[in-house]
């Protein structure tokens, strides 16, 4: 796939989750085969405040492979001028990420995120002041879903918009903001999108499996797969896709070592990108991920829950371990 001047490499997407997708977990991702990940969203208009924590956010001095930034607003004005100070302030990205998805009650309620959808006039504004900004060259993709609720089905107009004005890939998400997370994604409504528009887009929601990501491809049409939750604590989940979309055989399964490998490095490069004091608490969530399908893995995850500092992630390796004999 060609964005631009960026060439893409085979392989799935790996989505942006607020809480969850910070430098260590995008790189592990991307050290397993993501195409590209995507940072956790920031708000525009707290960038043109200064918030550093916002700043924070996106700031990846060494990311691994093709890296995207994604902000959330309701103003194109203030979009553009967020996006012209992470240039000024050297803050490096591949590609440019617009959110027109989330559903939280607290992002929507400022008009921002999955309420865009409600005014695809506005979508297609936010997606041209990007543009203007940005130049020709950056890539500009954005992350939607098919509709505000069943009565407002807006994602084939606010698709056309966004193609219209400068945009260049979408990532959709098979569900409206009224379905949240549930029930099963619209496979047929994100084909409709794809057939609307002639720029490449994503199909994202519930690939948990190389082969649900083929499947997900077939139904819909899309040219590639946005994966999110099924990713956590099995970054080889790109590997295994990509080799499926190329063909190849399936990679072996990482054993147990590997696994646990994998969540003692994220969580020790989550302590040294944050101090102990802010990762702990955030990685106790990563940590959950890594306990699927594991032998007690319910009073594992107890665990999980309890942990405080860095030697903490060995005691719970350790039990992992005794637990599996």
């Amino acid at each position: 796939m060609q964005l631009r001047n960026l060439q893409i490499p085979a392989g799935a997407v790996f989505a942006p989750m607020a809480g969850l997708t910070d430098a260590a977990c995008r790189h592990l991702m991307a050290d397993h085969g993501a195409a590209w990940t995507v940072s956790e969203m920031a708000s525009a208009k707290a960038l043109t405040f200064g918030d550093r924590k916002s700043f924070a956010l996106l700031r990846d001095p060494a990311p691994h492979g093709i890296y995207a930034a994604q902000l959330f607003g309701a103003d194109p004005d203030t979009l553009a001028k967020a996006i012209l100070l992470l240039r000024e302030k050297g803050i490096r990205f591949d590609i440019l990420d617009i959110n027109m998805g989330c559903p939280a009650p607290k992002i929507t309620s400022g008009g921002a995120g999955s309420r865009l959808l409600l005014d695809p006039a506005l979508c297609g504004a936010m997606v041209a002041a990007a543009r203007r900004a940005l130049g020709d060259d950056t890539p500009l993709t954005v992350k939607m879903r098919i509709g505000w609720d069943a009565d407002h089905m807006t994602g084939v107009e606010v698709a056309r918009q966004c193609e219209a004005n400068g945009a260049d890939l979408l990532a959709v998400h098979g569900r409206t903001r009224e379905q949240m997370y549930i029930p099963p994604v619209d496979a047929e409504a994100i084909a409709a999108i794809k057939r609307a528009v002639r720029i490449p887009v994503l199909a994202n929601g519930d690939v948990t499996t190389a082969e649900g990501a083929l499947a997900l491809l077939e139904k819909t049409g899309c040219d590639g797969v946005m994966i999110g939750r099924g990713a956590l604590g099995d970054p080889w989940l790109f590997e295994r896709v990509r080799a499926a979309l190329l063909g190849q055989e399936a990679p072996p399964a990482p054993t147990l070592r590997q696994r646990m490998e994998a969540l003692r490095s994220q969580i020790y490069a989550m302590c040294e990108e944050k101090g102990e004091w802010m990762a702990m608490p955030q990685a106790r969530s990563q940590a959950m991920h890594y306990m699927k399908g594991l032998r007690g893995a319910a009073s594992l995850r107890r665990y999980c829950s309890m942990l405080e500092h860095f030697t903490d992630v060995d005691t719970l390796i350790d039990a992992v371990y005794r637990l599996q004999e």
